[in-house]
């Protein structure tokens, strides 16, 4: 959920529990230190991965297709 640009840290933390910082921390761990800083340079500021940016009028906390069953 964290590496999909639509999904916000706040739909996460609902989700999983953790929060922003600890989301940073997985990925920093997770990913190849390159791919960690694209990631970051993407998210930084992006609207869609905070709920306070984002608008009011986008009450998913998803892509309607993102999970879609095959």
């Amino acid at each position: 959920m964290a590496w999909e640009d639509r999904t916000p840290f706040d739909a996460i933390e609902i989700t999983f529990g953790y929060s922003e910082p600890q989301v940073i921390a997985v990925m920093r761990k997770q990913l190849k230190r390159h791919s960690f800083e694209l990631w970051r340079k993407r998210v930084t500021g992006r609207s869609t991965k905070h709920l306070a940016l984002r608008s009011k009028l986008v009450t998913r906390a998803y892509c309607a297709t993102q999970y879609k069953q095959k």
